[in-house]
């Protein structure tokens, strides 16, 4: 089975490069491709991503669910791999994502530990091995076949923020799903830019709005009142 790795950016020059190199680097061969969707960036995240061996796309728009859907629609490879810019993957993807798939999961992602040693944060991080909504999120990584993903219809681009908790529930009423028992490395910066106080906050009054089926639109204008963030 082949991979299809799709990262939506947004300035993440500071990440693209690295991440990029680093799946180049394991020249795994079923590896088919790496795609890059950029919403607009001001940056040099294209650049950078074409030059270490990416596809890039550029899209006038910055919204993760239309990136997201846009990289799955021109991919190629059997499992789509839906990865954040500055997400430290681990050098085994490929054999993990591959037994999941041989146990009859469709999709899945990993748990996960922040690049930051403050003790709050491996509170958080230890949660996300639990099989709860509430402890998944976009960075952890989203691994899902192919044809599944094209018989659920994609992300669901209404949503402005909080696209990969609808996207999880839709999808778990449908295919089994696997939370591989390894921890990848994601960035700390939300909480650099605020106070952990104030990031569970935000997190959990959004949670609480999209439980309840608030609009897209409000839990975004919410969350950018709330955060400096995304």
């Amino acid at each position: 089975m082949t991979f299809s790795i799709i990262i939506p950016t947004l300035n993440e020059a500071h990440n693209i490069k690295q991440l990029v190199q680093f799946v180049m680097l394991l020249e795994r061969k079923e590896i088919l491709e790496i795609i890059v969707v950029d919403g607009g960036s001001t940056d040099n995240t294209c650049d950078l991503a074409g030059l270490a061996g990416a596809k890039v796309i550029q899209l006038s728009r910055n919204s993760r669910a239309i990136q997201l859907n846009h990289g799955a629609r021109v991919a190629l490879g059997d499992i789509l791999y839906f990865v954040h810019a500055d997400v430290k993957l681990l050098s085994s993807f490929v054999d993990d994502i591959l037994e999941a798939i041989s146990q009859g999961y469709s999709a899945g992602c990993y748990r996960y530990v922040f690049d930051s040693p403050k003790i709050m944060l491996k509170v958080n991080a230890f949660f996300t091995r639990f099989d709860s909504l509430i402890c998944r999120g976009g960075d952890q990584t989203l691994f899902i076949r192919n044809s599944d993903f094209r018989a659920m219809g994609g992300f669901d681009e209404s949503y402005l923020i909080m696209e990969e908790y609808d996207f999880i529930t839709r999808l778990r009423r449908r295919f089994a799903f696997k939370i591989i028992p390894k921890n990848i490395l994601v960035s700390a910066r939300k909480y650099e830019t605020n106070s952990w106080l104030r990031v569970q906050i935000a997190n959990l009054l959004i949670f609480i709005m999209f439980f309840f089926r608030r609009s897209p639109d409000e839990m975004k204008q919410i969350y950018k009142i709330l955060l400096n963030y995304r």
